[in-house]
């Protein structure tokens, strides 16, 4: 069996393509990294250590790699040849590799009638449905029938903290022990693929929904408050009680959404937010707030970790969200120098205000209760 996966990067090496390994796919990683893919075909293996105590270390083999860049055509021949398609290269990225995967699938059609999963495994809403979007509009619209036949993008839901990290083994990769990957069965075509770690499900979205409104915005929240309070760290963060109880119970906010919406079993779904916190709190991931706190314009988003569970809190509960509020709040407020869009974020507050930043950004409406709820939280220290 043959895997492809785009992203040879560490979540690529150190989540997904070592399940695929351990279900018994020869894992061909595509990237534009040279040095990672010649060690790649030069190793055929890699190691990936736990990040707890015990340091718990796996070595992932039968593995090789292609140089999208250099190769395109063996890449293109890879797809022909796939048995299933994975990428985590980063919501940004799909677009630019959806032109190959076109072609290669394109070529597919007229050699290999066996049906393919192409999954996006990546930290987005509708990851799979997006980069399917991008690689129909590179085909001819006469293939399109070929393509629905044979094709499917089923979304998925994946979760695994990777550490930033600088090895002296290149291809070392250090993840946290948890994981999960969980894979909309009803829009997948063909055999459905045997991979231990990967759960198969009717209904993705409310897993998506309780993996985006608790483990992202629960980071979040410990990024934007840490840095308010002057941290550095996450970990820091985190021993800082005020910034804990707010984490807590900005957590418990989205759980009272989740659970509303979704019918989660309350008692199993605060297990799930203790893990998540005791997820952060692992001593042996301990990011820059600054890393986790990247991105505030995407991250206050209309339909991201923050604005989104504080809209539905208001409409589905009929209660303001104090919490969430106030770490939009912070999260608007958030400037460093080194992070572009912090600053692009700061540019349109100076230029329209907070209330102006929250119709450009996130979409609402100047006169919306939650714009209200939120500009509360910011007028004490800054004139609006």
């Amino acid at each position: 069996m043959k895997a492809l996966h785009f992203g040879a990067g560490n979540i690529g090496r150190g989540f997904i393509g070592g399940l695929l390994s351990h279900a018994g796919y020869e894992v061909c990683f595509v990237d534009v990294n040279e040095e990672i893919v010649s060690l790649l075909n030069e190793k055929r293996a890699y190691r990936v250590v736990l990040a707890e105590e015990s340091s718990q270390e796996t070595t992932i083999t039968n593995v090789r790699a292609i140089n999208s860049l250099t190769n395109p055509e063996q890449v293109i021949q890879e797809i022909a040849e796939a048995d299933i398609i994975t990428t985590a290269v980063g919501p940004h990225i799909l677009e630019k590799i959806a032109g190959l995967i076109a072609k290669g699938l394109t070529q597919r059609v007229g050699s290999n009638s066996t049906p393919l999963n192409i999954i996006a495994c990546e930290n987005m809403i509708g990851g799979s449905a997006f980069l399917k979007e991008k690689v129909y509009a590179a085909i001819a619209e006469s293939d399109q029938a070929k393509f629905d036949a044979l094709f499917a993008f089923p979304n998925a839901a994946v979760d695994r903290i990777v550490p930033l990290q600088e090895n002296e083994d290149k291809l070392m990769v250090s993840v946290e022990p948890f994981f999960e990957w969980v894979v909309d069965r009803s829009s997948m075509v063909g055999e459905v693929p045997t991979i231990e770690g990967v759960t198969y499900v009717e209904d993705l979205i409310p897993f998506i929904e309780r993996k985006l409104f608790t483990v992202n915005t629960g980071h979040a929240a410990v990024a934007y408050l840490g840095h308010q309070a002057g941290l550095k760290t996450i970990k820091e963060a985190l021993e800082d009680e005020s910034v804990k109880q707010d984490l807590k119970a900005t957590l418990r906010e989205t759980g009272e959404v989740l659970i509303k919406k979704y019918g989660f079993d309350a008692d199993q779904h605060q297990k799930y937010i203790n893990k998540i916190v005791e997820r952060f709190e692992n001593p042996y991931i301990n990011d820059d707030i600054t890393r986790v706190a990247r991105g505030p314009i995407r991250k206050l988003g209309p339909n991201d970790r923050l604005i989104s569970p504080a809209r539905q809190y208001y409409e589905l509960l009929g209660k303001e969200p104090v919490h969430l509020a106030k770490t939009i709040a912070a999260a608007l407020q958030y400037r460093f120098a080194e992070d572009e869009e912090s600053m692009k974020l700061q540019r349109i507050v100076e230029k329209a205000g907070y209330k102006g930043a929250l119709q450009e950004v996130s979409e609402l409406e100047s006169g919306h209760a939650l714009t209200q709820i939120i500009l509360r939280n910011i007028e004490a220290e800054v004139k609006i």
